[in-house]
């Protein structure tokens, strides 16, 4: 697809105030319910004759809460209920790509991302409410999405196109528009990735995106039922992620370390060695974003490798089928975005990027044995 905004609220205030089944697609199991307190003894050991590849963490296959953990106070609905699930075990990036792992990819095959490419109208109308207007050309240009750090004050948080700007000129290689570089930030993880970006990523290196269950079973760890990857503990979050401390969006104070994205690997790693599935940059998923995918789910199977929902449905973005993105970023807080949670989930238009949206990938035994 060709480059588009993230929302319609967002096009209608940049483009000068225009006018803005079944969902289970896994196979279910007839286990019986597990305990949300399993052992953690009972998670898959890696098996002796594979290999880690480089730069990789396995994942034992194991039974887990996913979703809203009890007592989480921040849960959101799209989040609720909670329900078992089981995932096989793979090995995952023990931290999100970054850009000199990009920048070898682009290297090797010539691949231009979604944000540097001319944008096409006809097929972004395809995505918008029928009889809106075409924005004037020098709109129309290659680009991508920003947090404007210029913002002091706001008039409403409902209104979040007031700390987001259209930044034209943005991708990986200029993360904040023309002029800026990625020159001495090779290890911080690559941003502005669409999802066919990730996707042409993973061709390249044999992997795919995780599933969210599966992204949600490395953030567990050792563990089944945590909050957060460090354990329950809100306390200790400044010490174990990349987010905002201050007010958000107008002050921002790097008490933990950073103003915004950090290098990978700066904060320390879960039970089972993976870094910074909590704040720093959101991550794709291969799910389709549903608000509705959990409360439909037949909360008396234990839901076996589930790939998410077979139709994507969200309200504030009614004609795009978003894809699921994990994590949180340096921009959320608790006051607002609150997604430094393992249950936490966005959905991100498919052909959309941003200074805080990266990804990390999977690799399962079959896989590497081609």
């Amino acid at each position: 697809m060709k480059n588009s905004f993230y929302h319609f609220s967002f096009l209608a205030v940049v483009f000068f105030c225009l006018s803005c089944k079944e969902t289970n697609s896994s196979k279910k199991t007839t286990k019986k319910k597990l305990a949300v307190e399993q052992n953690t003894e009972e998670i898959e050991k890696q098996p002796a004759h594979l290999k880690t590849p480089e730069g990789m963490v396995w994942v034992g296959g194991k039974t887990f809460l996913q979703g809203a953990k009890p007592g989480d106070k921040m849960a959101m609905r799209r989040e609720k209920p909670a329900h078992q699930v089981h995932v096989d075990g793979f090995f995952i990036d023990a931290h999100e790509v970054t850009n000199q792992q990009f920048q070898e990819f682009v290297e090797a095959t010539g691949y231009q991302t979604v944000a540097e490419r001319p944008i096409d109208w006809e097929e972004m109308k395809k995505q918008l409410p029928p009889g809106t207007p075409k924005p004037a050309d020098s709109v129309l240009q290659p680009g991508s999405l920003t947090f404007d750090k210029s913002v002091e004050q706001v008039a409403s948080m409902d209104n979040y196109t007031q700390w987001w700007t259209w930044q034209l000129g943005a991708n990986w290689k200029h993360p904040y528009g023309e002029g800026s570089s990625i020159e001495g930030k090779e290890n911080l993880p690559v941003v502005h990735i669409a999802y066919e970006d990730a996707l042409a990523y993973c061709e390249w290196v044999n992997r795919r995106l995780p599933t969210e269950a599966e992204w949600e079973a490395a953030a567990q760890g050792k563990q089944t039922d945590q909050i957060f990857t460090w354990g329950n503990n809100p306390e200790v979050l400044i010490n174990n992620a990349n987010t905002w401390q201050g007010v958000f969006p107008t002050q921002n104070t790097p008490e933990d370390g950073f103003k915004y994205v950090a290098p990978v690997a700066s904060f320390p790693p879960n039970s089972i060695g993976i870094y910074d599935m909590m704040g720093n940059v959101w991550e794709w998923t291969s799910d389709k974003f549903n608000v509705n995918y959990y409360q439909k789910l037949d909360q008396n199977q234990v839901i076996d490798n589930p790939k998410g929902a077979e139709k994507g449905y969200s309200p504030q973005n009614p004609y795009q089928e978003e894809r699921v993105i994990k994590g949180g970023s340096f921009l959320c807080h608790a006051s607002y975005c609150a997604s430094f949670r393992i249950s936490a989930k966005m959905g991100m238009s498919p052909d959309s990027g941003s200074d805080h949206v990266g990804f990390r990938t999977v690799a399962t035994p079959e896989m590497l044995a081609n």
